[in-house]
């Protein structure tokens, strides 16, 4: 149980002194004394805090409410003149994302035509590099060989 001083409750219910006094004096408030500070048991007498005028036009008015005929059929023809604002939307929507597609496709054409270029240049200068790999190698034995050659001429 959680309870509040006379201060803490005052705040809460927005009564004055006297109003939670007469309460208590009624039996409508539950309370405890200690060490000399009275605290009020908030969850009990909650029904007559609130204001009896308060709850008796609250009754009422649930009671008289009624909708006009004009008012429904004003409220319908909203309801399908956005329903009809929201298809054309869909509808737009739908021709953009077509629209879109297409280049989206066409992009991707095009992509695929460089890549495909790309690999092929790759392949001419994979080529090309085993061929200069090779030259270098001859190039290298032949220098090789001649210097071999010209070291045997020179020690005999």
């Amino acid at each position: 149980m959680q309870w509040m001083s006379d201060e803490e409750y005052i705040a809460l219910t927005g009564l004055d002194l006297s109003a939670i006094e007469d309460l208590i004096q009624r039996g409508k408030l539950t309370i405890k004394v200690e060490d000399g500070v009275r605290y009020i048991d908030p969850s009990k007498g909650t029904s007559e805090v609130v204001p009896a005028k308060l709850r008796e036009l609250s009754s009422r008015n649930t009671h008289e409410m009624m909708v006009q005929p004009e008012f429904i059929e004003k409220t319908i023809g909203t309801i399908i003149n956005l329903h009809e604002k929201v298809l054309d939307a869909k509808d737009e929507t739908i021709e953009a994302v077509k629209v879109e597609n297409t280049f989206l496709r066409e992009a991707l054409g095009s992509l695929q035509e460089l890549y495909d270029e790309d690999r092929k240049t790759i392949a001419a200068l994979t080529e090309q590099l085993k061929l200069s790999q090779q030259e270098v190698e001859f190039m290298r034995r032949k220098y090789k060989l001649m210097w071999n050659k010209a070291i045997d001429e020179h020690t005999n």
